[in-house]
């Protein structure tokens, strides 16, 4: 008998010890799971044994900020969750350099958002999963030794509430019910503090697997002073605007002394941006100075402090806090306008860029896969490498969140949308998207994982007897913002796209027999496209009766649908039609560069984007040509699917692209386009690429520094050109080449006398 229960107390002993080691899932023991829920997490330990190194995984659902030994080390970790429709996300750090000798202490403040929305797929939950792992036997997991509790303060306002599209609530912080200094090493009042409750391992549900973060950490910036703040007087508050440097994802601060019980609310200009109620934040006030930091982020040029009169502000400050990128490449030619709209293309990328590509930060934060195409496509030339990991996250979760029926729909992550948009779902795995990806990255394992996602979207659509694209009703047939929108047309063009890219994918995978049956496809495509849509003068689809789209003949040419003998009557179309929104404008401009029409390109675009680049208030590009009711879908003024100009001025302009996966080899071959000069620094993965051309009367000027492991197709416009010049050495004379150990001669094309060149530092200079 005493042999067995010393059994039993020696297994009991090691089941004890196996919990600790196993990392739960926990919440507050009073946690109800309620909408903008804010719950503490405390857990006070020894460490007797420094470690090197400690790989710390932390999930939850939502939102996290965490404190070690009373320094904030994370601030808001987690990014919203959904993967796939099941499984959550979790963050990867190295906590070793924050712990110390002796008693330690970790704090954590979540934020539950309990509520549906575009861009994130709720559990249903609030909980949280840490689980850390060191060398020299250190192991600190979440388990039911931690104490939690709701914080008390936190409320959420009355209405207006934010839009049904977003996760966040409006945050709301009363100062006299706050916990004083939880967080601090110090702080000894959590031995008053419940237990936590434990709800399972790691894949219980409704947690399920744990993906890893693909992007980085945000970048926080700190925090900082407004550029300048003023105080308007009312008859019973005041408002103390403060000016942003530019429209950015902001926390705002503030520390001020009051009378108890004093209400102060937060917003920014943008609080209607997009025609719906955004994020605002509330503050009810203690007696004395206080400090105090809504952790919501939002966004906007300026942000309003309305205030009580008896509120006296001490200081207010914002902490910028950003996708951790940087805007790295550089555009400058001779024409302000374009230096102005690069500059404004660049600045509505950073700030539609978070847990996912968005195409507002206001109304919406959602994945619209037509958006993101374009953006990811600024960004491989605006932006450094880091940019391009959003890109990837959202390509694993597009096809993460295929439907059984092969159909793919967006945004994503969503727990309260389902609606294909075909159109944009042919964009994102088609030529401009996850195959654009891969050209600048030269990264191959995406592919490899979504290719059988691609193939099963392209098989859900069907053929009509003449051989083109049967209209698919979908949830939302949408072609574009604006008019005279050709989408049955626009559906065969985009479903071309993505069938060239397929057939580039099953290429590089060696899956000869898709090829095969990809190139027919597209063959049969052409032809049926051509045959029925092209009337002499314009494509147009036999049931479309509204004026001819200038979008439809772009996604002709940029597609290849259109040969070139249709060139001529396609620029007539798009020299008189303007329907095309500034996400399609994009494909318009790309078109006129393809067929040798790029000055008239910077013409249109210059006329177009005129009202939002010229705007000296917004640093940011409008949704639509103008602004609310001018605009297009509540008229938001900070889009970046109007960014395409980033693109056209760096690939077609700066002539900069890659011609062989990861930029090994790439391309230089620049249009001026009327421009005399121009200037582009991008970083490529093989390192910074740097282009320069002077076009004047009698000499065209090159300069090109390529970096190590790479060769470099370099043009120069073949009009008027009689003898070339490569460092200093004549190289091309009258038709003749010379000194073929400089570099490779190429064929020369219409446009252009080409050379491959090897890596260095380039000057060619062209005699007209």
């Amino acid at each position: 008998m005493k042999k067995i229960f010393l059994i039993s107390i020696f297994a009991f002993i090691l089941l004890k010890v196996s919990a600790q080691d196993v990392s739960q899932w926990i919440t507050a023991s009073e946690n109800q799971s309620s909408t903008n829920s804010w719950m503490c997490f405390r857990k006070d330990f020894n460490v007797s044994v420094l470690p090197s190194k400690v790989t710390t995984r932390i999930a939850a659902d939502s939102k996290y900020w965490l404190w070690i030994n009373g320094e904030m080390i994370i601030f808001e970790g987690g990014i919203k969750r959904g993967p796939n429709p099941i499984d959550t996300y979790y963050d990867e750090i190295d906590i070793a350099r924050y712990l110390k000798i002796g008693q330690n202490s970790v704090s954590i403040l979540l934020w539950y958002f309990g509520k549906e929305g575009f861009s994130h797929n709720s559990s249903g939950k609030a909980a949280l999963y840490f689980n850390c792992k060191g060398d020299n036997g250190f192991n600190l997991t979440s388990n039911h030794s931690w104490k939690a509790r709701i914080h008390p303060a936190y409320y959420t306002p009355s209405q207006p509430f934010p839009n049904f599209r977003l996760s966040e609530s409006n945050i709301g912080f009363d100062a006299r019910a706050d916990i004083k200094n939880w967080a601090d090493e110090n702080y000894k009042g959590v031995s008053n503090w419940p237990f936590v409750k434990v709800l399972g391992t790691e894949g219980v549900a409704p947690w399920n697997k744990l993906h890893h973060r693909i992007i980085p950490m945000w970048k926080d910036y700190g925090l900082r002073n407004y550029e300048k703040t003023e105080l308007k007087t009312g008859i019973l508050v005041d408002t103390l605007v403060c000016w942003l440097p530019y429209n950015a994802q902001i926390t705002p601060y503030m520390k001020v002394e009051s009378e108890t019980g004093d209400r102060i609310v937060i917003m920014t200009d943008n609080y209607k941006g997009g025609g719906s109620y955004n994020i605002r934040a509330e503050y009810i006030t203690a007696k004395g100075i206080q400090a105090y930091e809504s952790l919501g982020w939002m966004n906007g040029h300026q942000v309003w402090y309305i205030l009580p009169k008896s509120t006296k502000v001490i200081e207010v400050k914002y902490r910028e806090t950003a996708y951790n990128t940087k805007i790295s490449g550089i555009f400058n030619c001779n024409d302000m306008f374009f230096n102005n709209l690069w500059t404004k293309a660049c600045r509505t990328l950073m700030v539609t860029m978070r847990d996912t590509y968005m195409d507002c930060p206001d109304r919406e934060r959602s994945q619209w896969w037509g958006d993101e195409v374009n953006e990811s496509g600024e960004a491989f030339y605006a932006l450094d490498l880091q940019s391009s990991l959003l890109m990837k996250k959202g390509m694993y979760e597009l096809i993460g969140w295929q439907k059984k029926d092969g159909s793919l729909y967006s945004p994503i992550p969503s727990s309260n949308w389902d609606k294909e948009l075909p159109e944009q779902m042919l964009a994102a795995i088609g030529q401009y998207g996850f195959w654009n990806y891969y050209m600048n990255t030269g990264d191959k394992k995406p592919i490899e994982d979504l290719y059988e996602g691609v193939l099963r979207y392209l098989n859900v659509w069907n053929i009509n007897a003449d051989g083109t694209i049967k209209y698919r009703e979908a949830a939302w047939n949408w072609g574009d913002w604006g008019t005279n929108i050709d989408k049955k047309g626009l559906y065969n063009a985009w479903y071309y796209l993505a069938l060239k890219g397929a057939k580039n994918m099953a290429d590089l995978l060696h899956k000869e027999t898709d090829v095969l049956e990809i190139e027919r496809k597209m063959l049969h495509l052409k032809n049926a496209f051509n045959t029925n849509f092209w009337n002499g003068k314009a494509y147009r689809h036999p049931d479309y009766k509204e004026d001819t789209d200038d979008r439809l003949q772009a996604l002709a040419v940029v597609s290849g649908l259109a040969d070139k003998d249709k060139y001529p009557a396609i620029f007539d179309v798009l020299k008189t039609q303007e329907y095309a929104s500034p996400y399609m404008e994009k494909y318009v401009s790309e078109a006129l560069f393809l067929m040798g029409y790029g000055k008239y390109g910077l013409e249109r675009m210059k006329k177009r984007f005129a009202e939002m680049v010229n705007d000296t208030y917004y640093t940011t590009l409008y949704e639509g040509w103008g602004k609310g009711r001018n605009g297009f879908g509540g008229g938001s003024t900070n889009h970046a699917w109007s960014g395409g100009g980033v693109t056209i001025l760096a690939q077609y302009v700066c002539g900069v692209a890659p011609v062989e996966p990861g930029f090994m080899t790439f391309s230089v071959l620049p249009q001026p386009a009327g421009l005399k000069h121009a200037k582009l620094i991008m970083t490529s993965v093989k390192g910074n690429i740097e282009v320069e051309f002077t076009d004047i009367k009698n000499f065209f000027t090159l300069n090109i520094k390529s970096p190590e492991n790479t060769h470099v197709i370099a043009g120069v416009p073949k009009q008027g050109v009689t003898k070339i010049l490569c460092n200093d050495k004549l190289v091309w004379s009258k038709g003749k080449y010379s000194h073929f150990n400089i570099f490779e001669a190429l064929p020369d094309s219409s446009m252009y006398i080409k050379f491959k060149l090897p890596k260095g530092v380039w000057k060619i200079i062209a005699v007209k």
